[in-house]
This record gives C-alpha cells, structure tokens and sequence, in this order.
C-alpha cells in the first residue's frame, strides 16, 4: 500500500467505499489524515467500520473544515446528474479528487523520478496496460501494474528509485485527477462510449485528452479522427509526442504492416517486430495495443531488438480475445471484455469463419456498425436482454438464434460448429454489451463461458490452451 502523506493532518471527506474506495481511505489514514467516509450502501459502511474507518453520514459533516473529498471512481461527478455528495462539496469550495491523483502527488512528493506509464482509450487500453507490463518485466525492471485494469492503484507499493508504475486510467479515473502528470502518457482511441456518465462524445473525448496532456512524452493512436486530431493539437503545442496506429501507414511513428511493426523517423521504415505468429497479438487492434507499448518503451530508451523479443512471450490478457481451447479445428476464444461494438469489431476482424455469441445489456448503436464483418459469421447465438433487438439487425443478413443464456449459446454453438468443414473455426463469446443484465461484471461472464466450454461433451478431448 502507499501511504498518502500529501493530507497528513488534514480532514479528508471520502464517498465510495467499493474495492479502491476501502483501499484509499486506508492509504490516507496510513499516511496521517483525518479521513470520514460513507457510501449509500449500508453493507459497504459496515464493513469500512469493521475496518477500523470512522464513517459517517457526510449530510451531517462541517464541511468548512474538510480539505478534499475522495470520491470513488464510479460515482457521478456531473452527469447523469452530480452524486450529492459533489454538489456538497462544491458548495463548500471543497476540492474533488480521486485515488489516481492521490497517487500522483505522493509520487511527485517522494520519488518523482519513478517512471509513470498511464494509459487510456476506448478500447486497448487494458491488453496494453498487460502487454506494457510484461515487456518491462521480461526485461528485468521492477514494475508495478494496477488502476483500472484491476488493482487500485494505492495498493501498490510506494514509488522508488527506478520503481516503473503501469496504470490503466479510465475516462472516470481522468475527470477526478486534475494534475495527472504521466513520464508516459499513452492515449488509445476512441469510440461512443460512457455517454450516460460525460454527457457528450466531445466531453468524453475532452477528459481522455488531459491524460496525455499532461504527460511528459505523448504516444496517441491515430487509427480514428477524434484521436488523430488530438495528436495534432498536442503536435502544435510542441508536445514530445509518438503517433502510433494499427490500421494505416505513417511517415513518422510506429505502426503495423501486414503484420510487422514498423518504426518510421526522418524517412526511413525500419521493420522492428513480426507479430504474425504471436496469438496473443492477432489482429490490426492488437497491431496497435503493440505499437502503442513499443514506443512507450523506445521513449524509455530501451533497444528495439529486446522489446521485440519480450514480446514473444506475452499471454494475453484474461476475457480479452483469449484462446481458452482448442477442440480439433475450434478455437473457444473468450473476449467477454467486448462491452461495447467497436471492441467486439477488433475481434470479428480476426477470424475467418465465427460463431458470434453475443448480447447482454446494450450500449447506444447496438451493433449496426458491425455489418462489414457479417461476411464472416457462419451464424450468431444470441443472449440476454439485446437478443431481440440484435435479431433484428440480423435478421436477412446473418443467420442466427436466441440461446437466451451463455451456457446455452455455447452448446449450441459447438454443436453447428462440429458439422462445419472449414479449416478453422472460432466460436467467439464477443458480447458487444455490457453483461449487467446476467452477470455482475464481464470477468464472471468471461469465466461462465469458460466453465460451459468445458462442461462440453467430449470435453475431455479438447485443449485447454488458458
């Protein structure tokens, strides 16, 4: 844990007291402040008290002596409409931040020269959060790696000389750290996405723009306009700054060909890495997820030769187009993280020849945007609440059924699948939904789809490759 002593000895308001939530009232009272928490959820408050937290309810709070509310990540800060307790804060004049700003003024408090790695966008930013992290592993540092992507981020260990922290910043994470100051600061792409919490795709786009603003070296995805225009706006500010992209040719930058990496500077194009061959790395998005994790590490200063052989050895990333079996000629790939369509494209783009699971709670669009791969789909099992919905985008143009239920999808899947003579098959849990409706998050979903693959007949023939 990092103990946060930027408050020591001052009163701190926290609201929010899920995972991270419990984790930063904790760092701060370790680091000497005054902390007061308290969360809607009763169960949640009783056990912080069981921690040894002091809770209370903040209507009843002075707020004239509070420094600073911590407000967890999840809890509305403007739309749909602010939580209470941020229209409590502000009318006091009290400042509202969360635990990636924590972090960030301890890190600049007690070892500024630790090397920070953040990372956002729509989607990539975990696989390369994972990818970023591994390569610097393999290569013998001491890394760190939490935020979004799973650890809260005060869990780590506190900041040492040549310590390197890899963190995956959501766009909520972002709009509550207002000095977010990355070494490296790497901005994915983006999509519509989270509408209901940033009101406007130009807001949303707005907040994930501050995190490589603020850095001191810019790696930005280019495969998208909204990201490219960033690029050129931190470009004109004279930010030291690598384009990156997975879909189109550069000049100047780090981009993927036919699956090759490719460094380009002053007119040359050097071939740096082959990705064909990687699983972990299949597809144009995982060309940029690599891009992306090869020029953070370039700007470290470390050679092209030993970034490119680290990478050899990546695994992937857990419910992320992971190959969890192979039976015969059917990969059972697991990408439950596919929450919304642009990050189920990314994995439909990959395969030839796919039996799509997909549903759950729908995000806005659906999946209309998909139509460019419905070439690919030999049939679509749908599921939960977007069944209905998704069928009629389908229907006359992808044939399909409603299994209702994961496990159900997934035995249906095998079955049409088994009968199916192409040379390889992949039966995709790519949901383009959050999973809400069925499940409490796309991990337990991802791991229901797991369990159904393996409760399969003539289980015991397949390879379980994850």
């Amino acid at each position: 844990m990092i103990p946060i002593t930027t408050f020591e000895n001052s009163k701190v308001a926290l609201f929010g007291l899920g995972g991270s939530g419990l984790v930063t009232a904790q760092a701060l009272k370790q680091g000497g402040a005054d902390v007061v928490c308290f969360d809607d959820n009763s169960d949640r408050v009783k056990q912080a008290s069981s921690e040894g937290l002091e809770v209370q309810d903040l209507r009843d709070l002075d707020w004239s002596g509070i420094s600073a509310l911590v407000l967890a990540p999840g809890v509305p800060l403007t739309h749909p409409v602010p939580h209470w307790s941020v229209d409590l804060a502000r009318n006091a004049g009290v400042e509202i931040i969360g635990d990636v700003e924590l972090f960030c003024r301890e890190h600049r408090k007690i070892c500024p020269a630790a090397p920070l790695i953040a990372i956002t966008g729509t989607n990539g930013k975990s696989t390369t959060t994972a990818l970023t992290a591994h390569l610097l592993k393999v290569l013998g540092l001491d890394v760190q790696v939490g935020g979004n992507i799973g650890t809260p981020v005060l869990e780590l260990e506190p900041p040492i000389p040549g310590r390197h922290y890899v963190i995956e910043c959501s766009s909520y994470q972002i709009d509550l750290a207002p000095t977010l100051d990355a070494t490296i600061g790497i901005h994915m792409n983006l999509s519509p996405d989270h509408l209901d919490r940033h009101g406007t795709m130009e807001n949303y786009a707005a907040i994930k723009e501050r995190l490589v603003a603020g850095s001191r070296f810019a790696v930005v995805g280019v495969d998208d306009r909204m990201s490219s225009a960033i690029a050129d706006r931190l470009e004109m500010a004279r930010k030291p700054i690598c384009r990156i992209a997975g879909e189109r040719e550069l000049t100047e930058g780090v981009y993927v060909r036919h699956g090759r990496l490719i460094e380009a500077h002053d007119g040359s194009q050097v071939e740096v890495a082959l990705l064909g061959g990687i699983d972990s790395l299949r597809g144009d998005h995982n060309g940029q997820n690599a891009a992306a994790s090869f020029a953070a590490l370039r700007a470290l200063g470390i050679p092209a030769d030993k970034i490119a052989g680290a990478m050899k050895s990546f695994p992937g990333l857990h419910h992320r187009m992971e190959i969890v079996a192979k039976q015969g000629r059917v990969l059972f790939v697991n990408d439950s993280k596919a929450t919304n369509a642009d990050a189920a494209a990314r994995a439909l783009s990959s395969f030839d020849r796919i039996y799509w699971i997909a549903g759950g709670r729908a995000k806005s669009g659906g999946i209309s945007s998909l139509d460019e791969y419905f070439p690919k789909i030999a049939k679509t099992f749908l599921i939960g609440e977007a069944a209905e919905d998704f069928a009629k985008t389908l229907d006359g143009r992808v044939a399909y059924k409603i299994s209702g239920t994961l496990p159900q999808a997934v035995i249906d899947a095998a079955a049409e699948a088994a009968e199916d003579g192409a040379e390889e098959i992949a039966i995709l849990l790519s949901p383009a939904c959050a999973s809400f409706d069925q499940y409490p998050n796309f991990e337990l979903r991802g791991a229901a789809f797991v369990d159904a693959v393996r409760a399969l007949p003539g289980a015991g023939n397949t390879q379980e490759v994850a």
